[in-house]
């Protein structure tokens, strides 16, 4: 069993064999191009859409001038009035000029911090200097889109967002006598109808002009056929195609989309009656739904679809880049005196978790150059009870072992993050593959992959000495291919229990966290993803009242503590927990406050408990709370934290 040494690049052109290469770096960009853009679309991009962060006092301005419109391209919304004055954080599609432009000696050395993957990526993206369907206009005028803005209306007063998926616009919820309270709707994929926004160059974008007009041209004897309203605007995931005389029959289609659910959390017509006292829910006497006379309930909507692969893809391959350029979209279309209330029920499991990985800190710096301006809730996450974290803090000479199942018939690939604490290059790591003989421990910097004796990666381990994904410490990526596949020449990797094996080789302890990425199955959708896992004999899955949470005499490796949304924990976006409205307090998926294990061992800045919290269950025998279903006049149960992070956004909108 031996190691093979990293490949060069084809895209970025960058030997990953020489040492040190991969400092500083995505180490997902390294993967990708290990296995050829294998599991990120199964295609080479032809430009490469990255998140940016720049050098502290560089502006987006300067990163345009030194670079050239043929290998680097940014939505125009970022040089535009919607971006505010010191902003240092950008989306991109770039090159493979940009790569030696980075390079020390290039252009953008002295001005680009780090930068994040993007992936996966649609076709529809392969041409930002086009001018069609899903193109990206030149960035070097932006007259465009500034004409485009003068020609819109933007929003002032309470404005409430949603970055989500399946939003049902033509909702009996989110009308106003009669007429969409969504003001604008961006869809980031190719797939709807509409006009592309040139603020930000690709998807399809419709106003509430456009949705009464479909919904009118598709009423009859005054009731809107809410599926044909869908199916006219490119809703596919909303509206089904079939003869106008059966659309009724899926009037009361009572099926869960996620997005409509949350939004019907966060500004439809009812809501619990202790969020109308703009108050946190209280457990001393239980809510009521009614009617709402709120300021959410009235507030203009802006809503962002996110991109359908972003939303199949769990792993938040490219959630960086569609979640930073939705919250600019909604930006832009708001005047300098709009209140925005942005909520994102959406988040990943793996990452630093101590708020500085790329998206949280652009998220962070929006909201404090807006100045009050901009607030956003993010859901804290369902992952308490999944196996995804496990935390360790390892003495001089100490050895443990984390053993991380890999399921079976998963057709996607699998991820784990080992994030080391600041100032320890002393620990080894040994990755042992289900039924084979242990690989050679890698050290700080080394990073290789394993092969199995074939051509195709099977598994690689990327330990770079600093990362780009966060700002403490480093991060070690071990990377494995799926382990199914109906395509004969895709390699697959071992299912079973792959084992991690830390070695502290140095005087200082050493604390890490271990997180498996996100590798689940979203609803309506397909994707042949298994949610791999942690195991271990001490950890208590008995199902007992007090096997919810971890107890600090309990050895196990597994903790729950510090299971949380990766991109929900920076300073001042809001985390929200799930609670009950009635038995025990905390919903068993949702992180708790306080954290039952709070002296435990840390990395420092870790986030583990939520910021706030609102009810996400009814009971522990019902789970969920309703909300509204896809079409009017539904109602539907939906589990998870997803349902607490709108009801703060209500709240937080409803105090501003």
């Amino acid at each position: 069993m031996s190691w093979t040494t990293l490949p060069k690049g084809e895209f970025t052109g960058i030997d990953w064999a020489r040492p040190g290469a991969a400092a500083g770096f995505d180490p997902y960009l390294v993967w990708a191009e290990v296995g050829d853009f294998a599991g990120y679309g199964d295609r080479r991009p032809k430009w490469l859409p990255i998140a940016i962060e720049l050098q502290p006092g560089t502006s987006v301005q300067q990163l345009l001038a030194a670079a050239s419109d043929k290998w680097l391209h940014v939505p125009p919304v970022y040089t535009s009035r919607a971006a505010p004055s010191g902003l240092k954080f950008c989306t991109a599609r770039v090159k493979p000029a940009f790569f030696k432009h980075i390079q020390p000696g290039g252009r953008l050395h002295a001005l680009v911090l780090r930068f994040e993957l993007g992936l996966p990526a649609a076709e529809y993206t392969d041409d930002p200097t086009g001018h069609g369907k899903g193109s990206v206009p030149p960035h070097s005028t932006g007259a465009a889109y500034q004409a485009e803005a003068q020609a819109e209306t933007l929003l002032s007063g309470k404005v409430l967002a949603l970055i989500d998926d399946s939003l049902a616009l033509a909702h009996a919820n989110f009308l106003h006598h009669g007429k969409a309270r969504t003001r604008y709707f961006w869809r980031q994929d190719a797939q709807g109808k509409g006009r592309v926004p040139q603020s930000m160059g690709y998807g399809h974008e419709l106003s509430a002009a456009d949705i009464h007009a479909a919904m009118q041209a598709n009423s009859y004897n005054g009731l809107v056929d809410e599926s044909a309203v869908y199916v006219a605007l490119g809703l596919s995931t909303l509206g089904t195609r079939m003869p106008r005389r059966e659309h009724f029959f899926h009037a009361l289609d009572t099926s869960v989309s996620h997005g409509t659910h949350v939004m019907d959390l966060a500004a439809g017509p009812r809501t619990l009656s202790a969020q109308m006292a703009n108050v946190p829910p209280t457990f001393d006497a239980p809510p009521s739904w009614a009617l709402a006379d709120d300021d959410a309930s009235r507030a203009a909507l802006v809503a962002v679809q996110l991109d359908y692969d972003t939303v199949r893809d769990t792993s938040g391959g490219s959630m960086n880049v569609h979640v930073l350029d939705g919250l600019m979209y909604v930006l832009s279309r708001c005047a300098d005196d709009a209140k925005v209330t942005a909520n994102i029920s959406f988040g990943t499991l793996a990452g630093p978790h101590d708020g500085t990985s790329l998206l949280e800190a652009a998220m962070d710096e929006l909201i404090g150059l807006l100045q009050g301006r901009l607030q956003i809730a993010l859901a804290a996450g369902n992952s308490y009870q999944l196996r995804a974290h496990a935390n360790v803090t390892l003495l001089k000479k100490e050895r443990a072992t984390l053993h991380w199942r890999a399921l079976p018939d998963d057709s996607t690939q699998s991820f784990v993050e080992l994030w080391i604490e600041e100032d320890r290059d002393s620990l080894e790591i040994t990755i042992t593959p289900p039924g084979r003989a242990a690989l050679p421990p890698l050290k700080f910097g080394e990073s290789r992959m394993w092969t199995g004796g074939g051509k195709q990666p099977l598994c690689a381990l990327i330990y770079p000495k600093t990362v780009a994904t966060g700002r403490r410490g480093t991060c070690a990526l071990l990377a494995v291919a799926p382990t199914f596949s109906f395509d004969d020449k895709t390699a697959t990797a071992p299912s079973g229990v792959w084992q991690i094996t830390l070695t502290n080789t140095g005087k200082k302890a050493v604390t890490v966290d271990a997180y498996v990425e996100r590798d689940d199955v979203v609803i309506g959708t397909r994707g042949g993803a298994r949610q791999s896992h942690f195991e271990d004999a001490w950890y208590d899955t008995s199902g007992n009242p007090d096997a919810f949470v971890d107890h600090p005499d309990n050895p196990s490796l597994i903790r729950r503590s510090g299971s949380f949304n990766s991109i929900a924990t920076g300073s001042k976006t809001v985390s929200v927990g799930g609670t009950r409205i009635s038995g025990p307090r905390w919903a068993h998926y949702s992180p708790q406050k306080p954290d039952p294990d709070a002296g435990r061992a840390q990395r420092p800045g870790v986030t583990r408990i939520p910021d706030a919290q609102a009810f996400s269950d009814e009971n522990p025998a019902t789970l969920g709370v309703n909300a509204a279903g896809t079409r009017s006049g539904a109602a539907v149960r939906l589990m998870g934290t997803s349902d607490a992070s709108p009801q703060d956004a209500r709240r937080i909108l409803n105090a501003m």
